[in-house]
């Protein structure tokens, strides 16, 4: 008999529906598998015949063939073995055995035990949308998985357990979901001498949810305001918690922690790749912007990149989305994150307004240097700040406010900045000033004439794009929420005006 049993693809983030079909026949002994399988599930039948065998069932004799279904789908990752294996016991067997509303995943040692696989919160999702009522996953990933509600996600240690299971001979435990995680050892905004302008330009981004570059030379201070950005954040909401998590699973970066609390924090070197930035089709892999979702992006000496792995970045910061297509496969990441950057004014990095003559570059390096960040990436991100050195009074003064302190006024305008949203269905989930969509702009940051006529006279002085003065009323509305001002005035977009340094032209 043919001996059937549900299973999911994981690619990327998404799971596609898998069917595992066992039929054994006579003939001269054989183990195949068919259905665009990768090595790995090539590999599988190493792994499954030796785990039937320790695990104390017979493997068949005679011609075994294994269908993984639908045949057109690739499939990737060990996370099939568990499904192949119990579908070929069961049907060695001969049993009639409903598991028509069961999902099966796990990876084989060669001794029948079961290890854990990425993407065990995926897996549950997709079943309960299938309307599945149960998913058996191994112990470390039942317990990611047993975050989502809805459906009983079962934890298993061994083959021999999900075999007696499947036969109604035993149960299996359900799974008990991990604490979350409370990950609060970030660096604080009170270690920062001096520099008010740029931190209260931390303090904007963080309360807006805005894109921020921070330019200046090297020692003033840029790397260590930037990596102080999540600890001006709120917690997240249980939905944003979700999807950070979700997509940290697939990744397989969870390490046995629970759902994850705070925002996540990813600063990869400017040595990386395209598809370590972005994600990459083949293998299906998040790429650190999508480790990033819902949380900050981190990029020191943003000049430093390679120039098509930053153009990579402008279709997420626009949709908060990556997506790669390829001839077979079709991808979507999530990568709805806060980028934060830093770089030097020019290549020797010391030039300076206070101070011009300690720079050794001339104009047309500095031009190139400045290309290296193209315009378009550039519209994109809201806040361009100078920081400049700090001085000897400054460094031996007393500390600034700590990150709870200014935590406290940016949930405070974050609740104002909620109040007003939610008045727009348009806004959908989204309740910062960053997120406002081009067509509501107006309706939504409500300047006052004399805001929206200094508005004008800037885009027409700078020649700023129609993108970039969306940016601009953005940021000025999030000052006015700061300031708790129900309507935008001409100060908070004077305000606002002083963070757009590269489109003022710093040298």
């Amino acid at each position: 008999m043919v001996c059937r049993i549900g299973t999911g693809a994981l690619l990327g983030v998404e799971v596609s529906p898998v069917r595992v079909e066992a039929d054994v026949a006579p003939g001269l002994p054989g183990f195949f598998i068919v259905g665009m399988g990768d090595r790995a599930v090539a590999e599988s039948r190493h792994r499954v015949r030796a785990a039937i065998k320790h695990a104390g069932f017979a493997f068949p004799d005679g011609r075994l063939t294994v269908n993984l279904a639908p045949a057109d789908l690739r499939k990737d990752g060990t996370g099939f073995d568990l499904p192949i294996a119990a579908a070929i016991v069961l049907a060695a067997r001969d049993a009639r055995v409903d598991t028509s509303g069961m999902l099966i995943a796990g990876e084989l040692a060669l001794d029948g035990h079961v290890r854990p696989i990425p993407g065990g919160i995926c897996l549950a999702a997709k079943a309960k949308e299938m309307g599945f009522s149960t998913i058996v996953l191994p112990r470390a990933s039942a317990s990611e998985a047993a975050v989502v509600e809805g459906i009983e996600v079962l934890a298993c240690d061994h083959l021999a357990e999900v075999v007696s299971y499947l036969l109604g001979e035993r149960f299996l435990a359900r799974a008990r979901p991990l604490e979350a995680r409370d990950d609060r050892a970030e660096p604080d905004l009170a270690d920062v001498r001096g520099q008010a302008e740029a931190r209260k330009a931390l303090e904007i981004a963080a309360a807006g949810g805005h894109n921020l570059l921070f330019i200046g030379p090297p020692g003033t201070g840029k790397t260590m305001l930037a990596r102080r950005l999540p600890s001006l954040l709120p917690d997240l909401s249980f939905e944003e918690a979700l999807e950070a998590t979700t997509v940290w699973s697939a990744a397989g970066r969870l390490g046995g922690g629970g759902i994850l609390r705070r925002p996540p924090f990813r600063a990869p070197h400017h040595t990386v790749s395209d598809a370590g930035l972005v994600g990459s089709a083949n293998p299906p892999t998040p790429g650190e912007a999508t480790l990033a979702h819902r949380g900050v992006l981190f990029l020191d000496e943003l000049a430093e990149f390679r120039r098509h792995a930053l153009e990579a970045l402008r279709e997420p910061l626009e949709d908060g989305e990556i997506r790669i297509r390829r001839a077979h496969v079709s991808l979507r990441y999530p990568a709805a994150f806060q980028l934060v950057a830093t770089m030097n004014p020019c290549p020797c990095g010391r030039y300076s307004v206070v101070d011009p003559s300690r720079c050794s570059c001339d104009a047309e390096s500095v031009r190139r240097y400045r290309a290296r960040v193209s315009g378009p990436l550039l519209d994109r991100i809201d806040m361009h700040v100078e920081v400049r050195s700090v001085s000897a009074e400054e460094l031996a003064g007393p500390a600034g406010e700590s990150s709870a302190e200014v935590r406290e006024r940016v949930l405070a305008a974050r609740r104002r900045m909620a109040a007003r949203l939610s008045r727009f269905p348009q806004m959908g989930a989204a309740r910062v000033n960053a997120a406002i969509p081009s067509g509501l702009v107006r309706e939504a940051c409500r300047p006052s004439r004399e805001a929206e006529l200094y508005l004008a006279e800037i885009v027409a002085g700078w020649e700023l794009s129609a993108r970039a003065f969306d940016r601009l009323m953005r940021v000025a509305r999030t000052i006015a929420d700061l300031e708790d001002r129900e309507e935008m005035g001409i100060e908070d977009v004077v305000r606002a005006s002083t963070f757009r340094t590269m489109d003022q032209g710093i040298g």
